[in-house]
């Protein structure tokens, strides 16, 4: 019985698996060109989360297109018509090319919805908070897109 634990211990421990965050090659991401469209504190947080490079030199990398966009839109209202809850939208539209070409395209998206607080300075505060965890989600995406294909 103990021989059968060691042989399966042996081939579960020899399966090659890896978890995607623990080969994170972020410094390897280096494009020809970064174009940034939209949002400009979501471009400079992916740009700094993942640490793309521009490396004007190489002949053979690749160009990067980033466009984001960040919405707060009003779901639903009270009687007198005052918004009560409110849906938070973050968007990324990454494109990557060779030369002309498009090699990999996607569109990120996360959303939440939350409730109106009274006191303004908290409800801004809120918004805040919420677009941060909606960005830092967006970034664990592109992570595993751009570590996977």
């Amino acid at each position: 019985m103990k021989t059968f634990l060691i042989i399966l211990l042996f081939f579960m421990s020899s399966c090659g698996f890896q978890p995607i965050y623990l080969n994170k090659n972020l410094n390897n991401f280096e494009f020809l060109k970064i174009d940034l469209i939209g949002d400009d504190f979501i471009n400079n947080k992916i740009i700094n989360s993942l640490l793309l490079k521009e490396n004007n030199n190489a002949n053979n990398l690749f160009t990067i297109n980033i466009s984001s966009s960040y919405a707060v839109r009003e779901i639903s209202k009270n009687q007198k018509g005052q918004a009560e809850t409110y849906r938070s939208t973050v968007m990324v539209d990454l494109k990557i090319f060779d030369k002309e070409n498009l090699i990999k395209n996607k569109i990120f998206s996360e959303e939440t919805t939350f409730n109106k607080n009274d006191n303004k300075f908290d409800l801004s505060q809120n918004q805040i908070k919420i677009k941060n965890q909606l960005i830092d989600r967006v970034i664990e995406n592109i992570i595993i897109f751009l570590n996977t294909e």
